[in-house]
């Protein structure tokens, strides 16, 4: 048993190193506009060169039956069925900041995808195509925002 747990442990590692090896981190900065209201429920996620939906990267608003006021992150994310445990968290208020950190898979990059940011408030409205960022050369720089989103800048680490 305890030569079957250390082989478990050592697949884990590679699975590890190998899936890092595929993919870059990158740390995301999330600047809002100053607004009154609720806070924006915000989605980022890979769109292919279409606009059809890839894959989520990160929701901020963390009750589910918000959801639904993503209406084209939605509608990707609910045939695909992701789990989103591990990359949701809270919505964001108007004026402040949200730093969090996605992991881009390498295949990907130069290709003609981007990842899209959409947004929507409570008795607000909701903007379908916030911000988008090429998955090329031009990753790290700063682009605005069309609605709620004043801007988001992209880091590797």
């Amino acid at each position: 048993m305890k030569r079957f747990s250390h082989i478990l442990s050592m697949m884990l590692l590679f699975a590890a190193v190998v899936a890092s090896a595929q993919s870059t981190r990158y740390k995301a900065l999330l600047q809002m506009k100053t607004y009154s209201g609720e806070g924006a429920y915000i989605t980022a996620y890979i769109v292919d060169g279409t606009g059809k939906f890839i894959k989520t990267l990160s929701v901020m608003g963390d009750e589910g039956k918000w959801y639904k006021n993503l209406k084209q992150w939605y509608a990707g994310q609910s045939k695909k069925k992701e789990n989103l445990d591990a990359i949701t968290g809270a919505s964001v208020s108007g004026g402040k900041r949200n730093i969090f950190t996605i992991a881009i898979d390498k295949a990907m990059m130069n290709k003609g995808y981007k990842i899209r940011f959409e947004s929507a408030v409570e008795h607000g409205q909701h903007v379908p195509v916030e911000a988008e960022i090429p998955l090329s050369s031009a990753i790290e720089e700063k682009v605005d925002g069309k609605g709620y989103i004043r801007y988001v800048k992209l880091n590797q680490i």
